[in-house]
């Protein structure tokens, strides 16, 4: 026979422990599920962080030659820390007039094939220019086990000044892509041995730049990859993007020209990046935007209007040191 002395109240107090038994077991399940998603995202963060700093190497398998151009290789070091950088001085028939420093984009080397710049070096130095190429940290045949995006690269840029100087007495001008854009107004900002900068697309600031624009790099979601990254790269790089910050250093390379030049459908770097800078000294800056998709094509879209306009932006320059 079914025992019905029991208390009502014990059959409710079995009741509710048997909730919060099944309550305890749904949190420890969503708990353990929010940590392995978390866990997750800063796994992927990390690896993503790590791999934008240490990108495969383009090998150099192209030469000067190739194109029939005449060069010498050289080699120098960055004036941050030592790093050995290696490139090439391409030097044309007649006596130079000017020293033009090329600084290639992230994930490239010295010939920078997004331009080519082979094709371009060999208009310029038609018309009287020297060529240094070289590659940055990270790149090609130099030294380095980290691309910084910027932030070190300004100072292997000014290691090639420093050779520069250091062997040929022309005037020094700077043309960089993408990320060797915003080296090149960087370096140029810490010398005064540069009489003028082309700028192709450069970001403004680093920083600014990588957290609305890092999915464009990353191809993540925005959040919450792009927070977890932007904190973890300079915890386990050597990158603190506040140290590449363009637009603020702008100040120190005035009164001296500098030409930008951005494609208003690139869809890397926004061309709003170089109207900002532009805008901040419209007497001395130079805009010029251009058409058609694509980061740094502008010389593919239109090669004989580009390199009319950085030959007549240089050949100025060079009248007003004079």
């Amino acid at each position: 026979m079914a025992r019905t002395d029991l208390p009502v109240d014990s059959g409710l107090s079995l009741q509710r422990k048997k909730r919060r038994s099944r309550l305890k077991v749904w949190a420890i399940t969503v708990s353990v599920f929010v940590l392995v998603v978390i866990s997750a995202c800063v796994g992927v963060s990390v690896y993503v962080g790590y791999s934008l700093t240490h990108p495969a190497r383009k090998p150099i398998l192209l030469s000067p030659s190739n194109y029939g151009i005449a060069y010498n290789n050289i080699q120098f070091k960055s004036t941050a820390d030592g790093v050995k950088l290696s490139g090439w001085v391409l030097n044309p028939e007649k006596p130079a007039i000017m020293t033009l420093i090329f600084a290639h984009g992230y994930r490239g080397n010295r010939y920078e094939q997004n331009i080519p710049f082979f094709p371009l070096a060999k208009q310029m130095l038609q018309k009287g220019y020297r060529i240094v190429m070289f590659d940055f940290r990270d790149s090609g045949n130099s030294g380095g086990s980290m691309t910084t995006v910027g932030a070190k690269e300004q100072y292997d840029l000014l290691g090639a000044i420093n050779y520069t100087k250091q062997h040929y007495h022309q005037p020094i001008g700077l043309y960089g892509i993408s990320m060797g854009a915003s080296a090149s107004l960087l370096a140029a900002a810490k010398s005064k041995d540069v009489i003028a900068v082309v700028a192709d697309s450069p970001y403004s600031d680093l920083e600014s730049y990588l957290k609305k624009n890092l999915p464009v790099w990353t191809h993540l979601p925005n959040f919450p990859f792009t927070p977890l990254i932007m904190n973890i790269i300079p915890r386990i790089t050597d990158l603190n993007p506040k140290e590449a910050s363009p637009i603020s250093v702008l100040n120190k390379i005035v009164p001296r020209p500098v030409l930008f030049i951005h494609s208003t459908k690139d869809g890397a770097i926004p061309y709003t990046e170089s109207v900002k800078m532009a805008k901040t000294h419209p007497d001395d800056f130079t805009l010029w935007l251009t058409k058609g998709d694509g980061h740094v094509k502008s010389y593919q879209k239109t090669p004989a209007e580009y390199v009319k306009r950085i030959d007549a932006f240089y050949q100025k320059a060079l009248k007003e040191v004079q």
